[in-house]
């Protein structure tokens, strides 16, 4: 078997930049409005594709039977990518969110609906299609219907990537922050006894692994990064736990060997967006994982890809083929 599905949530971006965010009561002013797409399922599927044309890839999500649904379908298919795994919900919205980029900083905030993305489940999923090597699930946490109960295997999800493991597929799993940690816990937890690889930021590995990724003043807590690492492989992932910030990406490998890499030293002035910057380092880790790659240097091109994605206001345009990380990493070295 050959290719990579990532599988879960389709967004549309409405991506609007702003000067600042405003207190409550007040205005912010809009300088510019562009659309774009979002969410795993968009995403890391067309940055790997970037990476690598050579590479089969496959979208498999829900979108509403609107213009949003067609707008996401549309440019995936362009881009070379399978979208007969998308399919379409009646009487449901495609999932969007509007994204509100501070224009001088990146920084963004989103207020998103997750519309059709809430129904989907594992009967939305061609099993007998699933004929990839590397299946990519997220968001954990997110997914309304795939955080049912099971009785046997603890959630919907759970039951789901035992399923896709039994099939010879390797899995891997991305998670959404949300701001109930013992939840974010309960509905994660059971599925990484059957996932391979997860790849987290920071908070959501330190609120899953009950350990705090920050300090109280909010710097990165650089000592507690190996333990949340080591934490989520006592809790079930066989192979790698991968954790990123915007300072540094860490991972432990299948032996357990921890593995630091800083995030680029990016001059001022580049940054001109962070939307999709997480799933842009995942698909650098997906990338190498298909490869076989040592994951010192999955990290750095993790670190290249996110990086490449800040250079756009949306989530893809940023995005290069592998040379172009590598060139970009060599370019401006790491922090």
């Amino acid at each position: 078997m050959e290719g990579i599905a990532v599988a879960g949530t389709l967004v549309v971006d409405t991506i609007k930049m702003i000067d600042g965010y405003p207190e409550k009561g007040m205005l912010a002013d809009i300088s510019k409005v562009s659309r774009g797409i979002g969410g795993c399922a968009a995403t890391t599927a067309y940055a790997v594709k970037v990476l690598d044309p050579s590479i089969p890839i496959k979208s498999i999500s829900l979108v509403g039977d609107d213009d949003n649904g067609d707008y996401i379908v549309g440019r995936l298919a362009g881009y070379g990518i399978d979208t007969k795994g998308i399919r379409k919900a009646e009487g449901a919205v495609t999932s969007f969110s509007d994204v509100m980029t501070v224009e001088s900083t990146g920084e963004r905030t989103f207020f998103h609906d997750r519309g059709a993305c809430r129904l989907f489940s594992a009967e939305h999923v061609d099993m007998e299609a699933l004929d990839v090597r590397l299946m990519l699930l997220g968001y954990g946490g997110l997914l309304d219907s795939m955080n049912q109960p099971d009785g046997e295997y603890g959630t919907a999800m759970a039951r789901f990537l035992h399923d896709v493991k039994k099939k010879g597929v390797q899995t891997a799993m991305d998670v959404a922050s949300t701001r109930d940690e013992a939840e974010l816990r309960r509905l994660v937890i059971p599925s990484l006894k059957y996932t391979d690889h997860l790849i987290v930021n920071e908070m959501e590995g330190g609120m899953i692994a009950d350990i705090q990724a920050r300090k109280p003043d909010g710097s990165l807590d650089r000592e507690a990064l190996p333990a949340i690492c080591h934490k989520l492989r006592e809790l079930g992932v066989t192979g790698w736990v991968v954790v990123h910030a915007p300072e540094i990406g860490c991972a432990i490998d299948e032996q357990g060997e921890y593995v630091e890499v800083p995030s680029l030293n990016l001059p001022e002035g580049y940054i001109v967006g962070a939307v999709g910057a997480g799933d842009c380092f995942c698909a650098g880790v997906l990338y190498s994982i298909y490869k076989g790659l040592p994951v010192k240097e999955a990290l750095q091109i993790g670190a290249a890809s996110a990086a490449a994605n800040l250079s756009a206001g949306d989530a893809i345009s940023g995005l290069r083929p592998i040379s172009g990380l590598r060139e970009l990493y060599e370019k401006y070295g790491v922090k």
